[in-house]
Parts: structure tokens; C-alpha cells; sequence
């Protein structure tokens, strides 16, 4: 198998290199209207935002950036196919201008927006973002009627144009069963409260340009991808940044595509998708250890695994994990200033020091505990026995 990725530096209010109804998924997270670091981004794209912000009119200058946000939205309607789902993280913001401190509500506005445009919402994830911050307030502290919480969560908000999308081919259908979700993944993974995510470190290192970047975790868009489309789907980010949408899309075996207005943000990219080919294996190992301590501890509780994995030979809950197969990308290929290729393995039970020899596993052990992992890309289930 092998996956393209493709970014186009220019402004995403004209993806006209994206055809309609070609997307499956979008997954981004543009700059934050009200946020400081911003500023000069919206500005300018509409000088009226610089002269609300120093009226300052809070309020105009909300919208005036939202507005510049809404003419992406609507493009992203475009190129999304039927049952697409878009995904944005996005975070309120809290912003003194003048004497007047306020709360300007990203995410209502940008939902708004979307559904105007013909989206359907559907129930979002809260991203609640672990902080170090000793202090848990704003205002005046301990007294009374001065105070305001704090921000420590972002929405990940959850849009699909048009009705379920359909897999209707065999062909559609035999992808959508090999691109499956773990059970114990799914269960985790559709909770609308995401409690185990880090933040992404900022900083921007040799960069000079800026002094940070908005980057959400590679996991956030793993996981995203992961859920809302398919292997070898077509994923756009229109605001690609430091390009963690992509790598993650690669990890995931779909293609992708993006657009990003400052060039500098992906200078020597491609060394950094070179670099990330261990980090990708890692995250599917990472996948399988997890799942393999899930199995051990409903093992040693006596609860049922009634089902094998047919490829692989490890334990799973379900029937429709039996055909999950994961494609490892093992090298990536650049073609032209702006296109990579990824290519993948499928490991199989025979590959030598890859997959140790799977054994039969019973419906309830006999004995507790299970082996420990090997290190190996997909270690052994034996329940221990």
C-alpha cells in the first residue's frame, strides 16, 4: 500500500487545487480568534480587526476574525463527500481590552457558522488539557465576586456533511473491517471527555520567525483519523502548521493534504517525516501493548474473549475486530518540492523477530497472568497456560 500527502502554501479560502466532494476528512485547528498570538495572522487578512483591537472593540473584532475563519468553513464544505466528517480543536478565549475582561466563545461562534453552511453537529469531545499552572484563578484571588475560572479544556468539535456515508462494494466494506478500532479503543476513544492527553510544547526552536505554534498531540489527530475515516481516505488539514495532521495521517495509512500560508512552519519536512518512520511503528506497538494488558486483565478477571483476530491470531472481543490489520509505513519517498509518497508493510505471523507464533486462547483461562510483551512489533497473547 502506499499513501500521498500534499500541502499547497496559500490561503484555504480557495483550496482550488481540492476537488468537490473529494475529502473524507478534515481534521485542523486554525488560529484562535481573540488569542494575542494571532493577531497579526488575522489582521492581516482584514486590517479592520487591528483597528477594532485597538479601539478597542472586543466584539467587532471577534467577529471580523471569525469572519476570515467562516470563508475556510465554507470551502471545507465544499470538498467534503457525502458523510465526510470534519473535526476542529478549537479553545475560548479570555482577553482584557480596555478595562473590560471577557469571555469570547470560539467554539459557539465557529458552530454556528458551520451549520449555516449545512453542516450537521454532532455531540463534540471536551480535551481537557493537563496543566502544571499552580494557580487556578483569575481576579483577586481568595475574596469573593472578583474572580474568574480558568480555560483548562478545548473543544474538539465533530461535524458531518450530509446523511451516514455508505460502504456499499465488497471492496469498501473488507477496507472498513480492516481499518477497525480495538473494542476497549472504541470505548475510550468515543467518550466525549478526553482526560490523557498532554499539550504540544510550543516552541518553535531555530524558527525565528514566530515564537510558537497552535500544534495540538500527534494522538489527537491519530485517534481522530482513526475513528472518522478509513485507510487509504483522503485527510485535509487546511491549517497544517508544523504538519501534525499529515504525519499523523501517515501513521494511519490515509492520504492527506493541506494548506498553510507561512512557509517557514514546514521547512525540512520532509527530513521530519524521514525522522518520525520509528515513532510511527512505536504508535501501532504502543496500540498493541495496550491492548494486550486490556486482554490480560479480562483474563485474569474470567471474562470471555470469543473472538481471534484471523490475521494476526491475538484475542479480540469482537467480531468485527477479526480482519483489523495494521500497515506499518517503512519508508517515505519525496516527489517534487511539495509531494510524498509513504510506503507500507503488512507484518504477517511468519515475519521473523516481528510477530512471535500466536497460540489458541480459550474463552476463559485456565490460569491467571499472561506473558510479558517481548518488544517484538506484535508480541505473544499467550493467557499463560
Amino acid at each position: 500500500m502506499k499513501t500521498t500527502h500534499k500541502h499547497y502554501i496559500c490561503n484555504a479560502a480557495k483550496m482550488a487545487a481540492v476537488a468537490d466532494r473529494s475529502v473524507n476528512l478534515v481534521v485542523t485547528s486554525p488560529p484562535y480568534p481573540m488569542i494575542d498570538m494571532w493577531d497579526e495572522i488575522f489582521s492581516h487578512q482584514d486590517r479592520k480587526i487591528e483597528k477594532a483591537l485597538k479601539k478597542p472593540d472586543g466584539a467587532l473584532a471577534f467577529e471580523r476574525m471569525h469572519q476570515v475563519l467562516d470563508r475556510v468553513w465554507k470551502e471545507m464544505f465544499r470538498v467534503l463527500s457525502p458523510g465526510g466528517f470534519a473535526c476542529i480543536n478549537i479553545g475560548d478565549a479570555t482577553r482584557t481590552l480596555g478595562n473590560n475582561f471577557a469571555l469570547y466563545p470560539n467554539h459557539a461562534r465557529i458552530l454556528n457558522a458551520t451549520q449555516a453552511f449545512g453542516f450537521t453537529a454532532l455531540p463534540c469531545i471536551l480535551w481537557r488539557k493537563q496543566t502544571n499552572a499552580p494557580n487556578k484563578f483569575m481576579g483577586s484571588g481568595m475574596l469573593p465576586a472578583g474572580a474568574y475560572v480558568t480555560l483548562e479544556h478545548e473543544y474538539i468539535l465533530v461535524l458531518r456533511k450530509g446523511g451516514k456515508r455508505e460502504f456499499t462494494s465488497p471492496a469498501t466494506k473488507e477496507n472498513r473491517h480492516q481499518s477497525a478500532l480495538f473494542w476497549e479503543e472504541r470505548n475510550q476513544w468515543f467518550s466525549d471527555i478526553w482526560m490523557d492527553l498532554k499539550g504540544t510544547r510550543q516552541a518553535m526552536g531555530k524558527q525565528k520567525k514566530r515564537n510558537r505554534s497552535g500544534a495540538f498531540p500527534f494522538e489527537l489527530a491519530y485517534r481522530l483519523i482513526n475513528m472518522y475515516s478509513v485507510k487509504e481516505d483522503l485527510v485535509l488539514d487546511p491549517f497544517v502548521g508544523t504538519g501534525t495532521t499529515t504525519l499523523a495521517a501517515m501513521a494511519a495509512g490515509r492520504n492527506s493534504t493541506g494548506y498553510e500560508i507561512d512557509p517557514s512552519l514546514l521547512e525540512n519536512f520532509y527530513d521530519k517525516c524521514q525522522d518520525s518512520l520509528d515513532h510511527f511503528s512505536s504508535v501501532i506497538q504502543h496500540r498493541i501493548d495496550l491492548h494486550s494488558e486490556f486482554v490480560q486483565g479480562r483474563l485474569e478477571a474470567g471474562k470471555p474473549i470469543k473472538h481471534e483476530n484471523t490475521h494476526y491470531g491475538f484475542p479480540v472481543v469482537t467480531r468485527q475486530e477479526k480482519k483489523l490489520v495494521f500497515n506499518i509505513p517503512v519508508s517515505v519517498e519525496q516527489q517534487g518540492d511539495e509531494n510524498m509518497v509513504v510506503n507500507y508493510d503488512i507484518p504477517s505471523r511468519e515475519t521473523a523477530n516481528t510477530i512471535t507464533k500466536a497460540q489458541n486462547t480459550p474463552a476463559v483461562p485456565k490460569t491467571s497472568g499472561a506473558n510479558k510483551t517481548d518488544g517484538s512489533l506484535f508480541p505473544d497473547f499467550n493467557p499463560g497456560f
